[in-house]
């Protein structure tokens, strides 16, 4: 499992990261009954997490600057936030040239939001411009 695997599971918790079950099978329609065509409202919508929500409630919150500071949003979903594991995020992401530096970090959690918007999250816009 990846460095972002383990935040996001953090986040939006171990049961949203398994798969949907499967829509049970629809019987035939009787002889004769009008054929129903599919909609949209057939598929399974992933629910959103709103991650300001969940991460203000963690035990800490209010002593981490975990809104810009990825160092401190890993250290508050208990995640290891030495070089070593944010370099593997980065490249995680496509960043090989990440170094460490402010701008890298800065970068670097805004591409987490992006992540947790794309995979369902309910994300400030601020956190993620």
């Amino acid at each position: 499992m990846g460095i972002f695997s383990s935040i996001k599971d953090a986040i939006f918790g171990k049961a949203e990261a398994k798969a949907a079950p499967a829509p049970a099978p629809r019987a035939a329609p009787a002889p004769g009954a009008p054929a129903v065509k599919p909609t949209n409202l057939d598929k399974p919508v992933a629910p959103l997490v709103d991650i300001e929500s969940v991460l203000d409630a963690r035990l800490g919150a209010d002593k981490l600057n975990w809104r810009t500071s990825i160092v401190d949003l890993m250290k508050l979903v208990g995640t290891d936030a030495s070089y070593a594991e944010r370099k593997e995020l980065a490249e995680e992401f496509g960043n090989t040239s990440y170094e460490g530096s402010a701008d890298d970090n800065i970068l670097l959690h805004k591409q987490l939001m992006k992540q947790l918007q794309a995979h369902g999250g309910k994300v400030p816009a601020n956190l993620v411009d």
